[in-house]
């Protein structure tokens, strides 16, 4: 969410109030700008932009700050971005879980299953 009054923030205030509106960081009107087409939710159909994507509520806020974060870094490729942020939101939409099962993990297994494998090295360090 985006406030608009700049008075509520002295950052991008910063001696600009009422000339002009602070410059976009190139990398935010790059993800504004670059059209996805995404076959999922309410998005089936259209193009939706990758800043729209990622501030939709398939993508969790933690996620988005750390896709966010490896971008302006330049750790992550715009296409990289792309993939990753299509990939969520075609699994939120579908009902999936948003992270990808960790390797270890049973894929679709129940809940227990983890906890019993956690459990299983106890006797090792018994030894």
């Amino acid at each position: 969410i985006t406030v608009k009054s700049s008075s509520k923030d002295p950052v991008t205030a910063a001696g600009e109030e009422g000339e002009h509106p602070p410059k976009e960081e190139p990398w935010k009107t790059t993800l504004k700008t670059t059209m996805v087409h995404v076959e999922a939710g309410e998005f089936q159909g259209h193009e939706v932009s990758l800043w729209d994507l990622l501030h939709s509520h398939y993508i969790p806020e933690e996620n988005r700050k750390e896709l966010l974060e490896l971008y302006e870094a330049g750790e992550l490729s715009l296409e990289q971005v792309r993939t990753v942020v299509t990939t969520i939101v075609t699994r939120r939409a579908a009902g999936e879980p948003a992270e990808p099962a960790e390797p270890a993990a049973p894929v679709g297994g129940p809940g227990a299953e983890p906890v019993a494998t956690e459990a299983e090295p106890t006797p090792l360090d018994g030894d």
